[in-house]
């Protein structure tokens, strides 16, 4: 009996397969089939179209995009993965499951962010070294009304709209029936949220994840968690965004991944090995040499920028701290097997495969001695300066087939359709291809 088969088997309510594809800027897109063809999905006998992974967030095709103007929107072969096939917890007649481009003879096809990423592991995993992931959310849910968009307001309280709701227990239970929603289709899934809380801004909320010590695994449950909330978001009749500044007066939301690695022994590098705290500033080091090269893939979007302004919790420099929110690279109180980074510049409207890919090819670079000279900004020393790292207005144009770019696999910003009003990161090509951009 084929995994289609036993699949068909263990869910006979399932008619339809919803194929999910992540663009360049981890929107999902894809097909639904009759699950008829799921035999053939999981061989990679079935195709889309290229173009998919270079449109921008409107969906429109970006400006010089290899795909469109030297392919001519051709056809790959996409191949499912079957350890993302699972029924859809919204739907009990539908399944979901993660695929991947490949070229035509069933390799690799360098333009796929689950290509780049898997194949950045596989280079860890050949030097005795596996990356621990944790991928926490920032996001707005949004009244279901007519008209502007509007954070969720709260029934308690009488002062402005605009009042902190941070940590506020009582706003939780307000909206017990969404998160409610959001634990079950978590749980159907495969997620596990970890802890949930009420953030700074009204309406916004934050979510962590559970760690995975598979890279791959993490960013897929990304992906998949950021559609649970929307749908959660759906079925509890209001709306969910994760812009990464979707009011101008308001806190913006961020994607913060927590990494550590350990050792083929299962020790963490960083906490439980005598060079641990020369391990964990050399990655710190590598973080921040590749921020300026990578902060095209950590704020994909025009929007992105509005969320990188001083004052906030979002970096603008690339600077880091030991327990100190404010800085780019934060390295928690956590000891031993808990200790670890958290790298906090990427939005939550960032991909979590690419911004994944460009902090472990950073870590990489870390092997390096560190840039920068960079200052270690202690909790509650605001007074110092922020370390010499370029800011992130100008970081974009840094991002043009760069080393650490090279080092993801061959992905590369297309500078000219960086300018986009809309977004700042909607093409790609090939390194070797990068002095035909126009």
């Amino acid at each position: 009996m084929t995994s289609a088969e036993r699949f068909r088997r263990d869910h006979p309510l399932v008619e339809q397969v919803e194929v999910l594809v992540p663009d360049l800027l981890g929107i999902l897109r894809g097909k639904r089939l009759a699950v008829e063809h799921l035999d053939g999905l999981l061989a990679g006998h079935h195709a889309m179209s290229t173009t998919v992974l270079s449109v921008d967030v409107r969906g429109e095709n970006a400006e010089g995009s290899p795909f469109m103007e030297e392919e001519g929107d051709a056809d790959r072969p996409i191949r499912a993965d079957l350890t993302t096939l699972r029924p859809a917890p919204w739907r009990p007649d539908r399944a979901l499951v993660l695929a991947s481009f490949t070229e035509a003879d069933g390799s690799p096809f360098w333009g796929d962010s689950r290509t780049v990423l898997t194949a950045l592991r596989d280079r860890l995993r050949a030097r005795g070294l596996e990356p621990v992931v944790a991928f926490e959310f920032e996001f707005y849910l949004l009244a279901a009304e007519e008209g502007p968009p509007r954070p969720l307001s709260s029934r308690r309280r009488l002062q402005s709209d605009a009042a902190p709701e941070v940590y506020d227990l009582d706003r939780l239970a307000e909206v017990d029936g969404f998160l409610d929603t959001l634990a079950g289709y978590a749980a159907s899934l495969g997620l596990e949220l970890e802890a949930v809380s009420a953030e700074y801004a009204p309406g916004q909320f934050e979510v962590n994840l559970r760690h995975r010590a598979d890279a791959l695994q993490a960013a897929d449950e990304a992906l998949l968690f950021r559609l649970a909330v929307r749908r959660a978001a759906s079925a509890a009749g209001l709306r969910a965004t994760f812009m990464a500044k979707p009011f101008a007066q308001l806190s913006g939301s961020g994607m913060h991944v927590h990494l550590s690695l350990v050792d083929r022994a299962g020790r963490n590098l960083f906490g439980q090995q005598p060079e641990g705290e020369a391990a964990l500033r050399r990655a710190v080091g590598g973080l921040l040499a590749a921020m300026p090269e990578s902060v095209a893939i950590f704020a994909p979007n025009a929007n992105s920028y509005r969320r990188l302004v001083p004052g906030s919790y979002a970096p603008v420099r690339a600077n880091w701290g030991y327990n100190n929110r404010t800085v780019a690279v934060r390295i928690p109180a956590a000891q031993g097997a808990g200790r670890r980074l958290e790298h906090r510049a990427a939005g939550a409207d960032a991909h979590p495969h690419l911004v994944l890919a460009a902090i472990l090819a950073g870590r990489w670079a870390g092997i390096r001695p560190m840039m920068w000279g960079c200052r270690c900004r202690s909790a509650g020393r605001r007074h110092l300066r922020p370390s010499n790292g370029p800011p992130f207005s100008r970081a974009i144009w840094m991002s043009a087939c760069s080393a650490s770019m090279r080092w993801c696999g061959g992905m590369s910003v297309n500078t000219t359709a960086a300018t986009s009003p809309t977004s700042t990161m909607p093409g790609i090509c090939r390194c070797s291809d990068a002095g035909r951009l126009r």
